[in-house]
């Protein structure tokens, strides 16, 4: 692994993905980084569905305008269950979104640093996904990532680099 400064400044949102297979142990170390992301109070609110086959892809597919994703060779759909997550008791603040959300950023962070391309997709109709696949009812869908081989023309969006200052974004209290 690169230091990890580094690996999150190189990581970018792709866009543009060759055909190329993506071996099953790097889909394996994928899931492993989710599977190891901290979650309040350990309860591991969240569930990871993998996208392999033509045919769930394609069902998958049915339910975003996303369609750069489709040669991706797996795509991850990640879910979250509020019932099964710590609640905050002074303000009952569930935090199954928040752990779920972990569990992406880790897993998007993984597949960068073997060397593939993903971006964090938020467009897709979870209603129509659960219609297609049943197993995810009772889930909020907090992530699709497509995982795929960057193509040669890929780069990423101008907004990439834009940020706002460190004095906006940072108060020492």
């Amino acid at each position: 692994m690169k230091d990890f400064l580094t690996l999150a400044k190189d990581r970018y949102s792709a866009r543009k993905f060759e055909t190329a297979d993506i071996p099953h142990e790097d889909i394996e170390k994928i899931i492993e980084a989710g599977l190891c992301a901290p979650t309040a109070v350990n309860y591991q609110p969240f569930r990871i569905w993998t996208f392999e086959s033509d045919s769930a892809k394609d069902k998958l597919l049915s339910c975003t305008k996303m369609k750069f994703i489709e040669p991706a060779k797996v795509i991850f759909a990640i879910g979250a269950k509020a019932d099964e997550a710590w609640v905050r008791p002074y303000d009952k603040k569930n935090f199954a979104e928040i752990d779920a959300s972990i569990v992406t950023t880790q897993m998007m962070l993984a597949i960068h640093d073997l060397g593939y391309g993903s971006t964090w997709i938020g467009h897709f109709d979870a209603d129509a996904l659960k219609q297609h696949f049943p197993e995810m009812n009772g889930y909020e869908l907090i992530a699709l990532l497509p995982v795929g081989i960057i193509a040669d023309d890929c780069k990423p969006s101008e907004r990439h680099s834009i940020s706002k200052s460190r004095d906006e974004l940072v108060k020492v209290l």
